[in-house]
Parts: structure tokens; sequence; C-alpha cells
């Protein structure tokens, strides 16, 4: 039985979600997709405590004493009592707004490296103050929380007859527009109607393992056992080549050809001028395992994984041209070369780009994509197309209009004119879509598949 919300986590719950409707924020053009009057907003006083790196400026370095040994040995030179008064100070502050703070501060004492001190020495309360001048507070949604990917929860305990628990994972901008990786959870039901899981009241930053592939490539485990709800689960950049984000993560439950299952993600990691396309997997939701792709596809974005593989062979969409759609194929699940174009643009709304909104959905009639293209003012659109089931360079059919569309009336946000999907979820013959829209928030829409089908040419 899930425990009812605290105060906090019900606040956060409630300027989440907002059930008065105007008719959406995106328009129907094909008349095929109903809104859900569920908004998920950007929400400033959701942070999470991570380390912070004090450096030296290009051109003032010390020799033999870096800024951090500075640092830490000003704190080393105060006298016991003023050590515990800025103690109390620091613990006040973060006591009702993080969780197990001092087993977080002492963890970054303990891992600090490139300093020289007797640790063993230090004392308890002076070592937990050390820790908390090399932390800060990121708050990662403040800006904006849009993109998401939608997956079957793993835990379907307690749903009604004929509905689905589902996991978002949606992409929040912070401080200094900063990409990472935020969680939502909720329930589809029997009737159609959507509710959102409260958000716990904490963010909890994960622990971080490095290990090495049998090819010398970095492999890097997440393990996020802090937290008690998956909303308090954040995964933000801590390597250099993620410095500016993780972003646009699109998740598919894959089956293996052996019929085990996990869940898997691609991500673009933006180092500030360079984007590295990324994987990630995990099987609970509570250990990941992030790395980034080999071969020539290493460095573009938007590649969206087949949710088995075909003829044996894992598959992927992609858009290495920033034009067109292509597919690719590889006998390795971390190795992606070449690849053919598979989908142009056509019609106007689509003129600019086209990319996928997710992972290939397996439906009766083929494979079902959605899709996203850019028209005239940088209008982002979706829309959808069928591949065939056995051979997916083949395209069956096409959505001559957009699925979705940003509607006039709340076109503004943090980018204008944009409404997009990292996927769907389906159940029986009806979508469940969310989306973000102006790069901003999220919202859902439902699509029955016997209509859309139907409208494609």
């Amino acid at each position: 039985m899930r425990s009812a919300p605290s105060p906090t986590a019900l606040r956060h719950f409630m300027s989440e979600v907002v059930v008065p409707d105007d008719g959406g924020p995106a328009t129907a053009s094909s008349g095929l997709a109903k809104h859900i009057p569920i908004f998920l907003r950007p929400d400033a006083s959701r942070t999470v405590l991570r380390p912070f790196e004090v450096l030296d400026p290009v051109g003032f370095a010390v020799e033999g004493r870096p800024r951090a040994q500075r640092t830490i040995d000003r704190v080393l030179a105060l006298d016991e009592a003023a050590v515990r008064g800025q103690w109390d100070v620091v613990f006040a502050s973060l006591i009702g707004r993080h969780r197990d703070v001092e087993r977080v501060l002492l963890r970054r004492f303990n891992t600090l490296d490139g300093v020289t001190m007797d640790r063993a020495k230090v004392g308890r309360v002076r070592s937990l103050l050390i820790g908390a001048y090399f932390s800060e507070e990121f708050s990662f949604e403040s800006a904006a929380l849009f993109n998401p990917s939608i997956v079957r929860h793993p835990d379907q305990s307690g749903i009604e007859a004929g509905g689905l628990r589902f996991i978002l994972s949606l992409r929040g901008i912070g401080e200094g527009h900063v990409s990472s990786v935020a969680f939502r959870s909720g329930a589809w039901g029997a009737k159609g109607d959507v509710t959102m899981d409260p958000t716990g009241p904490d963010a909890v930053a994960p622990l971080m393992r490095r290990s090495q592939g049998a090819n010398g490539e970095l492999i890097v485990h997440l393990v996020c056992n802090g937290a008690r709800e998956i909303s308090e689960k954040v995964i933000y950049p801590f390597l250099p080549s993620q410095g500016r984000g993780i972003e646009d993560v699109r998740l598919v439950e894959f089956v293996d050809d052996d019929g085990k299952a996990d869940y898997r993600g691609t991500y673009t990691a933006f180092n500030g001028s360079k984007v590295r396309q990324g994987l990630l997997r995990t099987t609970d939701f509570d250990t990941f395992e992030m790395r980034g792709v080999q071969g020539a596809m290493s460095n573009g974005k938007g590649m969206a994984l087949f949710p088995r593989r075909i003829d044996g062979r894992y598959m992927m969409i992609g858009r290495q041209d920033n034009e067109n759609i292509w597919l690719l194929s590889s006998d390795d699940f971390y190795t992606w070369n070449g690849g053919q174009k598979v989908i142009a643009p056509r019609w106007p709304w689509e003129f600019v780009q086209m990319g996928n909104c997710g992972s290939p959905i397996e439906i009766d009639e083929g494979w079902l994509l959605l899709t996203h293209g850019v028209g005239a003012v940088r209008t982002y659109c979706i829309g959808a197309c069928l591949l065939d089931k056995r051979d997916p360079s083949n395209v069956l059919a096409r959505l001559p209009k957009p699925l979705l569309e940003p509607r006039a009336q709340s076109r503004d946000g943090y980018v204008p004119n944009v409404v997009y999907s990292c996927g769907a979820l389906l159940r029986d013959r009806t979508l469940l879509l969310p989306y973000g829209v102006d790069d901003n928030i999220t919202t859902f829409a439902t699509v029955e598949l016997h209509g859309l089908i139907n409208a494609m040419v």
C-alpha cells in the first residue's frame, strides 16, 4: 500500500497537475488526438545536493596549493566553537530540504581528491562542514520540464483491471540552462483517465561507480538507493562529456530473443560545443548503466531503439544528417555505423527537418513510428508513419497532416512553436502520448489506432 503524501509532496503535486481544460496547448489538425488536461510544470523548489568543484581560474593557479586545498586549510584553521557555529547554520538550512544530509556531506568529504589532510584527525563536525563547502544545491527543473518518454512500470501490483502504471522520463532544465533526467510515475485507468503520483519530498543524487568495457570504453553505473519514490531520482550531468546536459532520453521496454526484458534508452550528452549519443540500461530504475555509443554514430543525436531485434539484429531510427529519418542495424547494442535514409521531408510542415518522437511501436499493421517535423518559423509538429514489420526500411504509409501542432493561443514558452515527444505507450488499440509544449511543460493526449492508420496515405 502506498503511504499518504507528505505536505511537501502534496505541494509539488498540486503545482504540477492542473485540471481545467481549455482545449489543450496543441491543435490536433488531423482530429485524431484527444487532449488530457494534466500539465507537469517545472518546480524551482526541487533541488538536489551535488558536488561543487572549487577550482582556480586560468592564470591564477597557486603552485602546490590549489584553491580546494586553500579552502580546506581555512576550515581546518577554525577553532571548535566556530566550526560548531558554522555547521549549525548549514545544517539548519538543509535539513528541511534534503534527506540524509549528514550522510551525503560525509560522503562528499571522503571522496575529495587532490587535497592533503589527515582525515582521521579532522573530526566529524569539521568533516561535515568541509563536505558542505564542496557541495551545492542544484535546481534541476527550475526552468522547464518537457520532452517526455513513457514505459510500462515494472511494478503493476495494485492497479485496477484494465489499467496500467507507467514511468515517465523527462528533460528538466535548471540553473545555467543545464539539462538533467527527471522521473515521474502515474496510472492510465481502464476508462482512459490519467492520474499522476505525488512527487516525493526530496531529490536524491545517485551514487556513481566507473568501470571499463572490453575495449577500454567508460561504463558508468548509477545507484539510486537513497530515493523512496521514482520522482526523487535525478540523473544530472556528472562527466565532462555531459557538462551542459543529458538531454531527451528515449526509453523503451526491450525484449531480447531469449525472452528477457529490460529498459533501454538513448540520450544526448552535450558538453557545450559537441554532442555525443549515449545509451542507458536498467531493469528496475534503481540502478542504471550508462555508456557512449561506439562507432560512426557516436557523435549523433536523436536515435531511438526498436523494442526487439529483427532477424537477429538490433535496429535503430536515427537522423544523423539533421534532415531525414534513417534506419540503422547492428549485431552489437553498443556499436552503430552506417544506415540508410528511409524517410525524407514531403509536406510543408516537415520541409526543414524530420526525426523520431520515440521508439517504433509494434502493432498488427507494422511498426508505428511517431515523427517530428520542422516547418516554417521553426515550428515543430508531431506526425506518424507506418513501417513494414519484416522490413522497416519499407515505408507503408505516412500521415499527411500533423497529429499535433502548436496552438496559436498557447505557443509561447522557453522555446516557442514546439510540440515534441520522446515516446508513447500502447494499450490495446489506444496510444497514450505525453508531449512537451514549447520546451517548457508536459501534457498528454490519447490517439486511437484505427483512426490514425486510416488517415495515413
